[in-house]
């Protein structure tokens, strides 16, 4: 099927996911341009048409509002914007209404993808579509805390409303508390320190392989464009990191909860909604969602589900391509990091060295970055980790 590719792109901010979006819409033909800060790997792909890097000394909403509502923003009218990060949906979601005069977005509806940026906001929601979801405890003060003390079961998360911002400030995305209230209070007063509102919140006992993810892009008429679930394998840190290590699966209960979810709610645009397994009641109960590409995207092109393409078209007014299934058993892998989770693991005799190689070997595995045909994103990369060293030395 031939495909008008004259729209240009323009994809903002990111990681793995903008670099893929770069690759598999520039392969396509379709111009693609990236802006984000220095390590946005898709700036460096030899398919980013044009790279407008976000300073060190500024914000990525001010840099953006000048680049695309500025002065001299004109040669950028017309184009596709797409989000790939929370910092870059959150300055489309305040500035819809003037960015849709010159520039395509996408169906999502700026509040409900506010909402899915705050993560107590997104578990109130979850419970009004009658979506399972863990225990949570709201915090303002100190005496939300000692209405707690006597209702909590160990171990809790302090979990970030805002998880962005929470990270940037301690380097994690929460805090994992194991036994003690005193903790917990401890813990939140942290933040609260550093203007960082949390929340405590129930933590699902049992392996990250009981997490699973669907995603879906449901257009304004309600129409889903396409269903697509996945499964983690591990996280590092255990519990708590980023997944490591991703394994292509369909899983009808995850995509039923996920539909429920979105539809409950009224969601539209694209949404990807992560459950976890609770052993205890057999139920899957939300963890997260993004209303974003996230940095498994590659993981999904590469299986067969060019959902990109699916959304570049749906946009542009053409018949998007439709896929009724995707290959299986793929695995998304993060070397590093997931030889990190093993070693962690196998100290806690959950995992063994044989149990750790079956997992990825001998599966096709792919790389959420380096590409023989496209260097220049691991090169780049590489810059990254060893200017971050040298930093670090000098400090």
């Amino acid at each position: 099927m031939a495909i008008d590719t004259s729209t240009p792109v323009l994809v903002l901010g990111g990681k793995e996911n903008a670099l893929s979006l770069v690759r598999n819409l520039g392969r396509h033909g379709i111009p693609v341009s990236v802006s984000g800060p220095s390590e946005c790997w898709g700036m460096s792909s030899r398919y980013c048409r044009k790279a407008f890097r976000v300073p060190r000394d500024s914000s990525g909403a001010d840099y953006w509002h000048e680049l695309l509502l500025g002065p001299d923003s004109a040669s950028l009218h017309g184009h596709i914007l797409i989000p790939c990060c929370d910092y870059s949906i959150d300055f489309i979601a305040h500035h819809t209404e003037e960015l849709a005069g010159n520039y395509l977005l996408d169906d999502a509806g700026p509040d409900l993808r506010l909402d899915m940026l705050d993560k107590q906001r997104t578990l109130v929601l979850a419970a009004q579509a009658g979506t399972a979801a863990p225990k949570f405890w709201n915090i303002e003060a100190d005496t939300d805390l000692e209405g707690i003390r006597n209702q909590v079961e160990f171990p809790v998360m302090v979990k970030p409303l805002n998880t962005v911002n929470f990270y940037r400030i301690f380097g994690r995305k929460l805090f994992i508390i194991e036994k003690r209230f005193d903790e917990v209070v401890e813990k939140v007063r942290l933040a609260q320190q550093n203007d960082q509102p949390v929340m405590v919140v129930e933590m699902i006992p049992g392996p990250d392989s009981l997490l699973s993810s669907y995603y879906t892009y449901i257009d304004k008429n309600g129409k889903s464009l396409f269903h697509y679930t996945k499964r983690i394998v591990r996280r590092h840190p255990v519990n708590r990191g980023s997944a490591c290590c991703h394994v292509t699966e369909w899983l009808p209960d995850t995509a039923a909860a996920g539909r429920k979810f979105f539809e409950g709610i009224g969601f539209t645009g694209l949404g990807n909604i992560e459950f976890k397994h609770d052993l205890r009641d057999g139920k899957l109960k939300i963890i997260e969602v993004n209303a974003r590409f996230t940095a498994a995207q590659e993981l999904l092109v590469r299986s067969g589900a060019p959902i990109d393409l699916i959304i570049y078209c749906h946009l542009t007014g053409q018949k998007p391509p439709q896929f009724s299934s995707y290959t299986q058993a793929l695995i998304f892998w993060y070397p590093l990091r997931d030889f990190l989770a093993f070693l962690e693991l196998w100290r806690r005799n959950e995992l063994t060295a044989m149990e750790w190689l079956r997992s990825w070997f001998p599966h096709h595995v792919i790389s959420p970055l380096h590409k023989i045909t496209d260097p220049m994103p691991s090169i780049t990369a590489a810059g990254g980790v060893l200017e971050k060293l040298l930093r670090r030395l000098r400090a």
